[in-house]
């Protein structure tokens, strides 16, 4: 069998073409650079090809590095998936956990489940990302990120999701508004009702014109956050779309804001949990939606649990 290259190795060829010079990619490894270089020749020997242009000015991959580097990344990615995996099999949920939730979910949900997830899992160690779904699906992609809180649905190239949660829309607007106290509240009310909305790529805009279907959005008054859009509804520039959670949480507390449920069936988004498929920590972001599930439950937050 021929010789196989090592992952020490592999490692220091990635962190050489990170850093471009020996002695960075040396210290960012912790060896010396001695021992880095060697490594390098000692791969290229493996492999019988050069992979690093030697310079003056530092180092730069060779066209077969470059393709030795892409399937060193995989390696170690792998790699790294085994050691989670053995982990996570004698100890689920323990250790770092790097989870990313979107901005319409994050500041109303965690307060209530983090302190309930850290009683029940004292050994997790919860590293938080907040960021549009887009932009935490690819870090779910790319490993940088164990799992996600996202609003579904929301299809995404190998990503796989559950459902854990129901958070239902609530229409808002001032006492003023002529849907004001509306007894009654159906979806088709709001046909040429200039909703206020989150600026296009916030997931809760899509969500909340699929809800709503007939309305339209009044893209001049787009707003960045939700704490913004309930003072541009109080400010009389029109009504809006809320969840639930954010209302439960108190966000138009103290805004003197009309807040109206929806006719059955209940129009609104479900909160899940997302990892990557193929993922060694699959298993456990399906137990972090489920802890966080219960946790919702034992709180007695409005919205049902879905299986």
């Amino acid at each position: 069998m021929s010789q196989l290259p090592t992952l020490r190795q592999l490692q220091f060829l990635i962190a050489l073409s990170e850093h471009g010079s020996f002695s960075r990619a040396a210290e960012a490894v912790f060896v010396t650079q001695p021992t880095l270089s060697a490594a390098i020749k000692e791969l290229e020997m493996t492999l019988g090809t050069v992979l690093v242009e030697r310079g003056a000015r530092g180092a730069v991959l060779t066209h077969a590095g470059e393709a030795v580097l892409e399937r060193a990344q995989r390696v170690m990615a792998e790699a790294e998936d085994l050691v989670i995996a053995a982990q996570a099999a004698g100890e689920p949920l323990s250790g770092p956990f790097r989870l990313g939730v979107i901005p319409t979910i994050a500041p109303f949900l965690l307060p209530k489940v983090l302190p309930t997830l850290r009683i029940k899992h004292p050994k997790l160690e919860v590293f938080l990302r907040e960021d549009l779904t887009e932009r935490l699906f690819d870090g779910l992609r790319e490993r940088r990120l164990d799992a996600a809180l996202v609003a579904l649905p929301y299809e995404s190239p190998l990503i796989e999701t559950k459902s854990i949660w129901s958070d239902e829309f609530l229409f808002a607007c001032t006492p003023d508004h002529p849907l004001a106290g509306s007894k009654t509240l159906d979806p088709s009310r709001l046909e040429n009702e200039p909703l206020l909305l989150l600026e296009d790529g916030h997931c809760l805009r899509d969500h909340a014109l699929a809800a709503c279907s007939t309305g339209t959005a009044r893209s001049d008054f787009a707003a960045t956050s939700l704490h913004t859009l309930v003072h541009m509804v109080k400010s009389g520039l029109g009504a809006t779309l809320l969840p639930r959670m954010a209302v439960d949480a108190g966000l138009v507390d103290q805004m003197g804001l009309e807040v109206m449920p929806f006719d059955p069936p209940v129009a609104g988004r479900e909160i899940g949990v997302a990892w990557r498929k193929g993922s060694a920590r699959a298993e456990e972001a399906l137990q972090l939606g489920e802890a966080i599930r219960e946790s919702l439950t034992g709180s007695g937050s409005a919205g049902e649990a879905t299986g």
